[in-house]
């Protein structure tokens, strides 16, 4: 049977991470920490590079509309999800529930290309730094933004409305604890070629190709730090850039396992713990991975902070 899913299926049921009340109590109060810190880390990062005048560089422009795309990307899932535990409702219905694919996958999208375009602005800070600034002008960052909207927006787009032309049969319970693309196409009782095919094309040039690019930016960074005769210049490099690394390759490794892998090589367990760790621990750890490690923030957010009465005037 073809089309009439909204007829059929009016309402979807999430169904969790557990359905053992005290397992749901601490996943409620873990889940709620981890937003509260992703949502103060964030704003804190916007806070202090939009009132601090020596980060206004390309980098920090990108890393300030990186972190308002983390509190956007977790916002779509988490909230509705501590709003479920606490109510023990667990209902959403058709419009909200692809409503909710559609901003998970275009805030998602924009931190992918976002990710990239902060490699990319590096590896020319440290590659090629006597054309740094012919290159990263704000006409091209504010080109890089848009593009990362609109290519997000067009993903996204595609991906919802092919949802509203698949039957789901009456099958409503979904093994999760938001409305993600990949259970929903499970669920769906019609054909899913053509889903499966924008997945593995319009989202690998979303997700697979950025990775690359990221990858290959941060080679050309290690052979060029390589070359420092400093071995304090190298530790150094090689320590931001490894750990600015880790969380893009969890990131990235954990969307690809659950998007473009065989479902038969992982089980729905594994397919949730990679899930929770690119929607909610990598938006957590980029403040911190970013910031912390980042003298230039350090100094900023000491300035904010400590800075005298007397300097307000």
């Amino acid at each position: 049977m073809e089309g009439g899913n909204q007829t059929e299926v009016s309402e979807f049921i999430l169904l969790g991470l557990s359905d053992q009340p005290e397992q749901q109590r601490l996943l409620f109060y873990l889940f709620f920490l981890m937003y509260l810190i992703t949502g103060l880390g964030n704003l804190l990062i916007i806070l202090v590079i939009r009132s601090s005048s020596c980060l206004q560089t390309p980098m920090y422009f990108f890393l300030s509309n990186l972190s308002l795309g983390d509190i956007c990307f977790t916002s779509t899932t988490i909230p509705k999800m501590l709003a479920n535990n606490l109510s023990g409702i667990k209902t959403t219905s058709y419009a909200g529930c692809l409503t909710q694919v559609f901003f998970f996958l275009f805030f998602g999208g924009i931190d992918s290309i976002l990710l990239t375009a902060m490699a990319y602005d590096r590896y020319i800070a440290i590659c090629a730094p006597l054309h740094y600034s012919m290159i990263m002008t704000p006409k091209i960052c504010a080109l890089w933004i848009a593009v990362s909207w609109m290519w997000a927006f067009t993903h996204a787009l595609v991906h919802t409305a092919l949802l509203t032309s698949l039957s789901f049969c009456g099958h409503k319970e979904i093994p999760h604890f938001f409305c993600d693309l990949s259970p929903l196409l499970k669920l769906a009782c019609s054909d899913t070629f053509i889903n499966d095919l924008m997945v593995n094309t319009v989202g690998a040039l979303t997700i697979i190709i950025p990775f690359i690019a990221i990858l290959i930016s941060y080679t050309q960074i290690f052979v060029t730090v390589l070359m420092i005769p400093s071995t304090a210049g190298k530790w150094k490099a090689f320590s931001t850039c490894g750990s600015h690394l880790t969380v893009v390759s969890l990131f990235y490794g954990t969307i690809i396992g659950v998007y473009f892998s065989p479902t038969s090589t992982h089980t729905h367990e594994q397919d949730i713990t990679a899930t929770v760790m690119y929607t909610v621990v990598t938006p957590m750890l980029n403040p911190f991975i970013y910031s912390l490690r980042n003298k230039d923030i350090k100094g900023a957010l000491r300035l904010l902070f400590f800075r005298k009465p007397g300097l307000l005037l």
